[in-house]
């Protein structure tokens, strides 16, 4: 592949909910250009940008992956992203490198939760907009309908750039509105026939509101336009580029993917109305990592946009926010699993860095002598959690280095080992996210692990005051033990507080650390259920020593048995971790939520409007949160989003707290 200037490169990123047919479309596009010499199938795994084992398996897109076309002696590095939630990180990475967004939605399913979610990031993002109405050959397909639902939910600046001559199965090709000009499709390629007849009243409506939307962007034009004067087509075009490029116009093109037909009309489209990358001449080199993959024969692979300057291969490079220099090899341009090398990759263009020790996604690259840092990439935070477990004892070590290959590679995946429950939890976006961390792990780095939900971190603490001896006394001839205290426990805000009130030395000092490190050593088991002991004051007040036999072992031994008997008398509770939640949902979710935290013991705190959506915050037990990330997404069929922290311990309900008790006793008798 050859080497492009700005002025010829396009990024563009191709975004839908799942099943409208971006794959299939990027296929055709590849396949029009001559890059693959026939059009792969979803269906039979046989696709340019589907590529990975888990892709083929699932027939669904789960990688972001570039597949550039060369069209019109430009090129135009496409970037095929999935359109399930599960995987929005990939689509977030995508949006941060592209200059602009190919929305593809299906004509017979229409406006669908992830084009709502995605054409808000694109907005954040002030990226550029284009949509595609796919499927029009299919049965019940209907354009008119989803432009409708496309100005309704994104309001007036959707405007048809295309008509379609007939729909469904009568769909034969389409009405440039621009050129006043019909095509029909024979495989793949247009030839211009007569506009039908019936057509020519939609076709002067239509291309009056297009005029309309194109001056909007353009003073002088919006003048001429109002005093009647009627425009010249290049006019149009100049008005309808730099509203596509400002955001104040989003074309609307519609075709069959799979039947190859108008997809060359849209990469006319995009060639001809899409913003070229903005570059600085002049300055030294500077790019964004954007992803990154592990590939089990090439090794790692950095994928970057370069911003200015030219990424040189066998150069020495700094990692700019790790402040670390990377010895650059060779520099690739890939299409799908393919690559080739290439000497460099100029500013405004994307391409692969091979086996780079210590660069990673959201990663500057830049210039060792001009320290630059971009601004990186917002992921979202995942938040469904399991416990994991290798399944054979040997695989721990296995398990440690799949894990460090998979957070390389997946920036919405977080693993850490619990301190309380001594379990490896690992948190993506979603159930199918981590089932396919969990496939790829067994495929590609041989572990095999158990899934579990994770254990609750429940803790054991006090709500009465109790004074309790403690004595340990053993006599085994020559030196015996013997360490004796009396100790005050009592309630408190904290995890543990320890202090002494010992008058006449009953206590040596120099035994009050080794009963304050008894206490601390009992603390991590309980007396209802096993669990850590928190919220407790302790105070020694009194005791006994022997001058011979007394040791700081003894000591310690007779504060863990204060300990026991203490806690026993001081009416014990069990307490449950609270979590603070905030969800975000459109407005007319809102019930649904709150009715919800009602049936998992939350408290609603308040809501927030904003826009179209409320923030609802509450406080919710952790044991009702580990499945909440699926339940919100049934509840509000993929359009809500939330986050939680610890924000503290509470006391569990009686007849909850029984069964809990009950089911920890069970477990760890079966250990025994």
């Amino acid at each position: 592949m050859k080497s492009y200037p700005n002025t010829k490169i396009r990024n563009v990123g191709v975004v839908a909910h799942g099943g409208a047919g971006k794959t299939s479309l990027t296929e055709a596009m590849l396949f029009n250009t001559g890059a693959v010499n026939r059009l792969g199938r979803v269906e039979d795994g046989t696709t340019t940008a589907d590529y990975h084992p888990e892709e083929i398996k699932r027939q669904v897109t789960i990688h972001a992956t570039l597949v550039p076309c060369e069209w019109k002696d430009c090129k135009i590095n496409v970037i095929d992203t999935p359109g399930y939630s599960d995987f929005i990180s990939e689509v977030k990475g995508t949006l941060r490198v592209v200059d602009g967004t190919l929305f593809v939605v299906s004509a017979v399913d229409g406006v669908e939760v992830q084009t709502d979610v995605i054409w808000d990031f694109a907005g954040e993002a002030n990226l550029p907009r284009l949509i595609f109405i796919n499927k029009m050959d299919r049965e019940n397909a209907n354009f008119y309908k989803v432009l409708d639902e496309l100005v309704e939910d994104f309001g007036s600046s959707i405007v048809p750039v295309q008509l379609p001559i007939g729909q469904a199965l009568d769909f034969s090709g389409v009405v440039d509105l621009l050129e006043k000009k019909a095509y029909s499709y024979k495989d793949g390629k247009a030839a211009e026939t007569a506009i039908p007849a019936d057509m020519e009243d939609q076709l002067s409506e239509y291309r009056e509101k297009l005029i309309e939307a194109a001056v909007e962007a353009d003073d002088d034009l919006m003048m001429k336009y109002l005093e009647g004067e009627d425009l010249t087509p290049e006019e149009i075009t100049v008005g309808l580029a730099k509203g596509v490029k400002q955001g104040k116009v989003f074309p609307v093109l519609c075709g069959s993917a799979t039947k190859n037909m108008a997809v060359t009309t849209l990469m006319d489209f995009l060639v001809k109305y899409f913003p070229t990358p903005e570059v600085e001449d002049g300055k030294p080199f500077c790019g964004l990592v954007w992803k990154t993959l592990a590939d089990p024969y090439v090794g790692k692979m950095n994928f970057i946009r370069v911003y200015t300057g030219a990424l040189k291969g066998d150069s020495n490079v700094l990692n700019s926010t790790k402040d670390k220099l990377e010895k650059v090899g060779q520099v690739l341009y890939v299409r799908g699993k393919t690559s080739a090398q290439t000497p460099e990759i100029p500013a405004g263009d994307i391409g692969v860095l091979v086996k780079l020790q210590e660069t990673g996604t959201a990663d500057t690259m830049c210039d060792k002598d001009n320290k630059v840092v971009l601004e990186g990439i917002q992921f979202p935070e995942p938040t469904f959690s399991v416990a994991i477990f290798p399944k054979s004892k040997g695989d721990e070590d296995k398990l440690g280095v799949a894990i460090s290959k998979i957070l390389e590679e997946d920036p919405a995946v977080r693993v850490k080992k619990s301190v309380d429950t001594k379990e490896t939890l690992m948190t993506g976006m979603g159930e199918t996210h981590l089932d396919i961390i969990i496939d790829r792990m067994k495929r590609r780095y041989g572990v095999d692990v158990t899934v579990e939900t994770p254990k609750v971190p429940y803790r054991e603490t006090i709500r009465s005051t109790v004074q309790v001896e403690g004595k340990h006394k053993k006599q085994t001839g020559g030196h015996g033990q013997f360490g004796h205290v009396w100790i005050r426990f009592e309630p408190t805000q904290g995890d543990f507080e320890f202090s002494e009130e010992v008058f006449g030395g009953s206590v040596p000092k120099n035994y009050f650390p080794a009963v304050e490190k008894g206490l601390r050593e009992a603390m991590v088991e309980g007396v209802l259920a096993g669990y850590p002991v928190s919220g407790v004051k302790a105070v020694l007040y009194d005791g006994s020593y022997h001058p011979v036999d007394s040791s700081e072992m003894a000591f310690k031994i007779a504060a863990g048995l204060a300990f026991k008997k203490g806690i026993q008398q001081a009416k014990p509770v069990l307490l449950e971790p609270i979590m603070a939640v905030e969800v975000v949902v459109p407005e007319n979710f809102m019930g649904d939520i709150i009715s919800d935290f009602n049936t998992k013991r939350g408290r609603v705190l308040g809501m927030e409007p904003s826009g179209k959506t409320t923030k609802v915050k509450a406080m919710v037990p952790l044991s009702e949160m580990y499945r909440y990330a699926i339940d919100l997404k049934s509840m509000t069929q993929g359009r809500g989003y939330f986050k939680m922290e610890f924000s503290g311990y509470e006391e569990v309900p009686g007849r909850l707290a029984e069964d809990i008790v009950k089911k920890a006793k069970a477990a760890q008798e079966a250990e025994k």
